[in-house]
């Protein structure tokens, strides 16, 4: 079994791991918002997420939060959820991530269960240090519509397009938000206090509903 650490996100990767032991590590760190779990076909991640990382997910979840808030759209955010397929041998647990146009179908789940509910609407991953997977291959595999993906300089969007993602300027879970609008709204949360990038925020989303 062979191992690789990277101090930047102290991400661990093992080989040849089985689906049964990938499952007996979520159970033991089911209450834990760290280590996050990615596993894909004997692959294991195991990553711990930095101070910036995190900073990033809260204020681009938070971004998405207020949006919706201000069109009255109906969201459910369900975080860092495992979303997991046994009979394709993969996992994962986002960022974060969001039932939107989907919401009505999981809205009285207290689990979700990818053989008979719909995955996430809208996922975002924040990749500061390199993606040690090939995410995107992932949530292509369960069916994704949509991922938000920041590197710590750009925003890119991407949409699932037929089996594979196509990178798009613009979202389609919440239309109002392009990658620029959104890539905007992060530069600008480094420089100003919470509150008044939350009051920008709103104002922003009043002036383009008039």
């Amino acid at each position: 079994m062979a191992t690789t650490l990277e101090k930047a996100e102290q991400r661990i990767i093992l080989q040849d791991v089985s689906w049964r032991t990938y499952e007996d590590l979520l159970t033991d760190c089911e209450d834990r918002s760290s280590p996050r779990l990615t596993y894909d076909r004997g692959v294991l991640e195991i990553m711990s997420p930095s101070a910036e990382h995190e900073e990033y997910n809260r204020t681009i979840s938070m971004l998405v939060e207020v949006v919706a808030e201000e069109l009255s759209i109906d969201i459910r955010n369900l975080g860092s959820t495992t979303f997991k397929r046994d009979d394709l041998l993969r996992g994962t647990e986002p960022d974060s991530c969001f039932y939107i146009q989907n919401t009505d179908r999981i809205t009285v789940k207290t689990s979700v269960d990818l053989s008979t509910d719909p995955p996430p609407d809208l996922v975002i991953e924040i990749d500061i240090t390199r993606d040690s997977l090939d995410k995107l291959s992932l949530y292509e595999a369960i069916k994704v519509p949509e991922i938000w993906r920041f590197d710590g300089d750009k925003v890119s969007l991407f949409r699932l397009a037929g089996d594979t993602y196509e990178e798009t300027e613009r979202s389609a879970a919440i239309s109002i938000l392009t990658a620029d609008v959104i890539q905007d709204f992060v530069r600008k949360s480094k420089s100003a206090g919470r509150t008044a990038w939350l009051k920008g925020l709103r104002q922003w989303v009043r002036e383009h509903l008039t």
